[in-house]
């Protein structure tokens, strides 16, 4: 018990932390245009919580992302909750708890204005909602299929994982759910067919890091083979993981479709490593404890690199290459237009007046912006960081 309380201190102490750390990054983030389509365009669920937030709070950055930091909070102790009793030491719970939230996917997903960490917070809450009861939560699921169109992917693992039970309602109900979800959201075939598999494979190392992901294939592949009894969480991973891969020979597929289910699965991934881990006599765990510190090394970096990213431009031949380019610089120009008396212009870059919208600066005819220098301009402005100047405009 006293062992169960430490660990549950040092649990609570690291997420304060983070969602810290989560909140100071979110102010240094500008809106992106996809964003600014959820604020100012779309109407969706994403549109309703983000723009109550905003309601609540003020037009700020802060706000903007808020919501989806309370959803991760809300996904690591529904996730901490799940795993209560899984792991045979409470050590193990506390390793596997700490590496979900340091997991680059999970950690982009809170900060980011997507549907992602919101999948991920509804489907822990459902698997929870099993594990206590061992029973199917038919109202969630039909409310699933008017939240977002990637529930469609829950649907269909949950119809493979029913097809067992033939008693069972659930394979009748699931398959209905997903023919629905189908109906709504359809399905995109949009494009010329092309091959991306290996761009949605470094996207899932990206997610999780290199050596963790193929820990993943390796988990699922064990699970898959050799056991007999196949966990509800092991279906809805491979489902998505299988799919996106499928879908990724004919087309670029939405990764934030697919990685909310493929996360949950590293409860069992760590579970199967730390078998495997004490099995072995001390002297013949060196390939394990490598292992461990290269993920650990990974995810450390990871991190640093959320909090402090803008110095990664000094060293970017090509500032557009960063990963975070797109959610930088508008901020800084909003206020240096608003340092020169300038609330009010127009362009022909609609993606930048919507951007520029959310700071304040709304479209009207007095002055003309253009990211493309023309020679009758009047004012050069410059976006810098480190003394690097990384983002330009023309004003007349």
């Amino acid at each position: 018990m006293i062992n169960t309380n430490r660990y549950n201190y040092y649990f609570y102490l690291l997420l304060s932390i983070l969602v810290v750390v989560l909140l100071f990054v979110s102010n240094t983030l500008s809106i992106s245009y996809k964003e600014a389509l959820n604020v100012f365009v779309n109407n969706s669920v994403l549109t309703y919580v983000t723009n109550t937030s905003l309601y609540i709070f003020g037009q700020n950055d802060i706000a903007l992302r808020l919501p989806f930091i309370l959803f991760y909070i809300l996904s690591v102790l529904m996730m901490y909750k799940i795993t209560e009793n899984y792991f045979n030491k409470e050590s193990d719970r506390f390793i596997s708890i700490c590496i979900f939230m340091l997991l680059p996917g999970v950690l982009s997903a809170s900060l980011l204005v997507n549907s992602a960490i919101i999948v991920t917070f509804l489907t822990l809450l459902y698997l929870y909602y099993y594990k206590i009861t061992n029973k199917h939560s038919y109202v969630l699921l039909c409310l699933f299929v008017f939240i977002d169109n990637s529930f469609a992917i829950l649907f269909l693992a949950l119809f493979f994982y029913s097809l067992k039970d033939k008693k069972s309602l659930l394979p009748w109900i699931s398959l209905i759910l997903f023919s629905l979800s189908m109906y709504i959201y359809g399905f995109s075939t949009i494009g010329k067919p092309r091959g991306f598999f290996l761009d949605t494979f470094a996207i899932y190392a990206s997610i999780f890091s290199p050596l963790l992901f193929l820990y993943f294939f390796y988990s699922i592949y064990r699970i898959g083979f050799k056991e007999k009894e196949k966990s509800l969480t092991w279906y809805i991973s491979t489902t998505a993981l299988i799919l996106s891969f499928l879908f990724s020979f004919r087309q670029r597929v939405y990764i934030e479709d697919f990685a909310p289910y493929v996360v949950i699965s590293l409860p069992f991934m760590l579970k199967i490593f730390f078998h495997s881990y004490r099995v072995r006599l001390k002297e013949f765990r060196k390939k394990h404890n490598i292992a461990v510190v290269l993920v650990l090394f990974m995810l450390f970096i990871n991190v640093f690199f959320t909090i402090v990213n803008k110095p990664l431009y000094l060293v970017l031949p090509n500032a557009k290459k960063h990963f975070v380019y797109k959610y930088h610089f508008i901020k800084e120009l909003a206020e240096e237009l608003k340092r020169n008396n300038i609330d009010m212009i127009s362009s022909n870059d609609e993606q930048l007046l919507l951007r520029l919208k959310f700071y304040g600066i709304n479209e009207g005819t007095k002055h003309y912006i253009s990211l493309d220098e023309f020679d009758s301009y009047k004012l050069k402005m410059t976006v810098s960081y480190y003394n690097k100047d990384l983002y330009k405009v023309y004003i007349k």
